[in-house]
């Protein structure tokens, strides 16, 4: 089954909340077959930083990005969750 790749960018709720920390949070959240390939971090303003994602998940998720989208605007931690980009993995 093929892979899609998603790029995200997560903004936290305070500029108290490290990215680091916001990390875990999101693992702990994802379902099974999600993984995050890849991290980092992106300065916005005033010291606030955005956790930039690349997570994949199964190509055939029903409703696309929304579940994953939904899950993690759900962490009190989250303020805002923007999916930059969608991408098939060969």
């Amino acid at each position: 089954m093929a892979r899609v790749a998603i790029l995200m960018k997560v903004y936290p709720s305070s500029v108290e909340i490290q990215p680091s920390q916001l990390l875990e949070k999101i693992r702990e959240v994802l379902p099974e077959g999600y993984k995050i390939e890849a991290s980092g971090e992106e300065p916005i303003a005033f010291g606030l930083k955005a956790l930039k994602l690349v997570i994949s998940m199964p190509e055939q998720t029903e409703g696309g990005t929304a579940q994953i989208e939904e899950l993690i605007r759900g962490l009190d931690e989250v303020n805002e969750v923007e999916v930059e980009a969608v991408h098939r993995m060969s």
